[in-house]
């Protein structure tokens, strides 16, 4: 099960599945570094990262993150996460920066 495990994190490291990869096409080149994230969260532009987790967890949404980007989406910015759930399954999320919200999930 270790194996298994470990596996899929680097499946989802590499961005080898065909959900990670549109999810990642999309954002392409407009994520921030990480000292922009780190200016966008004091300007107050994004909620920091634990309460947007911290938001999921209170919703259902289960597993382990495993990458997060924060990204540009036209004026706004979005937290688009990668969790790895309990029975093996990548999750996908878009996550709008500003406000918290759930944007979609698969």
């Amino acid at each position: 099960m270790v194996a298994l495990r470990a596996l899929m994190i680097a499946v989802c490291l590499l961005g080898a599945t065909p959900t990670m990869a549109a999810e990642s096409s999309a954002f392409r080149g407009a994520c921030l570094t990480k000292a922009e994230q780190r200016a966008a969260v004091a300007a107050h532009r994004a909620v920091p990262l634990a309460e947007v987790i911290k938001g999921l967890r209170a919703k259902g949404h289960r597993g382990e993150v495993v990458r997060v980007r924060l990204c540009r989406r036209g004026e706004g910015l979005d937290y688009v996460l990668t969790l790895l759930a309990r029975n093996g399954k990548v999750i996908s999320l878009t996550v709008d920066a500003a406000n918290g919200e759930l944007m979609n999930g698969r």
